[in-house]
This record gives C-alpha cells, structure tokens and sequence, in this order.
C-alpha cells in the first residue's frame, strides 16, 4: 500500500479535502517559469517541459476569455541585500540577478501586451508585493496557480492564498518540482487543507 492510500483513509474519515470550486472570476498566476527553473543545466533548474506546455493550454484559454494573467519571478539585487537568509539557505539563489536572462518568463510562456510579471524575493508571490492590489483591482475571487516548485513557491502562494480568502485551484499537471517525492505529498497536502487539486483538463472544462 502507497502512503497516499493510508492517509486519504485517515484525513477522509475526519473530514478534510473538500472541495471549493472555480468563483465567478478566476485568474491564472504563473509561478516561477523562468530560465532559471525551466533550465536543466543550471543549479537550480529542472526539466519541466510538461508543465511548460498545460501551462501554455491555460494561458490560451484564459487569453481567449480575457480573464486576468499573471506571471512571477523572482530576482536579487548585485549585493543581495534583498534576499535576506534566504540565499543563505539557498546559496543557489544567487543565480537569480536582476536584469539577467535567468529571471526572464521562458519564451515558452512568455507575457504578451500588458500581462503583468510581479516581482517577488521569497516563495509566496503575495509576500512583499502588490499582487493583492492587482487581484482587487480586477475582482478575482479565485487563483489557478501553474509553474515551480510545487513544495516551494506554489505551496506558500497556496497557503497565502487560501488566508487571503481567495478559492485555490491548482493543476496538478501543471505544477512540478525537482523530485517526485516532494511534489506529491504537497500536492496531497494542498489539496487536503488550501485548495483543490485538478487537472488541466479540469479547470478547461469549468471555464467552459
């Protein structure tokens, strides 16, 4: 028996996991698909060309139904003045400066006209940005999160925005992380206490 089977019998008999569903107004917020993580010759990359291409489904579903766009990075002054402990626990980090290719969305997924890429320096794209602004501004009342990692920058947007008060929809083939492990027991965690994890396909088919 997998790990998963037993747990989803323990938090099923105590009434986790329910499901919130799409809002009225859903965004898509792309996390982190830049150079950097798409690229699986640097330090902190992976290859991550399925979550590149669900993506891609997304955005053009969302494009076609003018529905609000987001894009993250995440990237560092010279004197890394800005990153804090984070580059001291993550040393790799440092590959991440800003005004350089690595912090650039993949072309893959690239930004088109006037979608926004909101600068971040730790994992939640709502720490230390105006993301709340731009959600309010628009009427979003739920988040599609896609891109990486799913136990880093993907979990703590989750977690941030569930305590938002925003529905939390998470694709869980349009996510991904540099190892298996990680990336199902927080994708079993998310769904079980943040938000529903779906499928591309899914979340297509509610747009409809």
């Amino acid at each position: 028996m997998e790990w998963t089977e037993d747990l989803e019998e323990h938090y099923g008999d105590r009434e986790f996991g329910g499901s919130i569903g799409l809002g009225e107004r859903p965004a898509l917020l792309v996390i982190d698909l830049i150079n950097a993580f798409t690229d699986p010759g640097t330090d902190l990359g992976t290859d991550v060309s399925d979550v590149l291409d669900r993506t891609a489904r997304l955005l053009e579903a969302f494009r076609e139904r003018d529905l609000p766009r987001y894009f993250t990075t995440v990237a560092f002054e010279a004197s890394y003045g800005d990153a804090g402990r984070f580059i001291e626990k993550v040393p790799a980090l440092r590959e991440l400066r800003l005004g350089t290719d690595a912090v650039e969305v993949d072309d893959r997924v690239a930004p088109v006209g006037d979608e926004r890429v909101v600068l971040k320096k730790y994992a939640s794209a709502f720490f230390g940005t105006d993301l709340e602004t731009e959600l309010t501004t628009h009427h979003v009342d739920t988040l599609v999160l896609t891109g990486v990692t799913t136990s880093g920058c993907v979990r703590a947007t989750a977690v941030d925005s569930l305590q938002h008060g925003y529905r939390t929809i998470v694709p869980a083939d349009a996510v991904g992380d540099r190892a298996e492990g990680p990336h199902r027991a927080n994708l079993f965690d998310i769904d079980a206490k943040y938000g529903d994890v779906v499928t591309t396909d899914d979340v297509l088919d509610r747009l409809d």
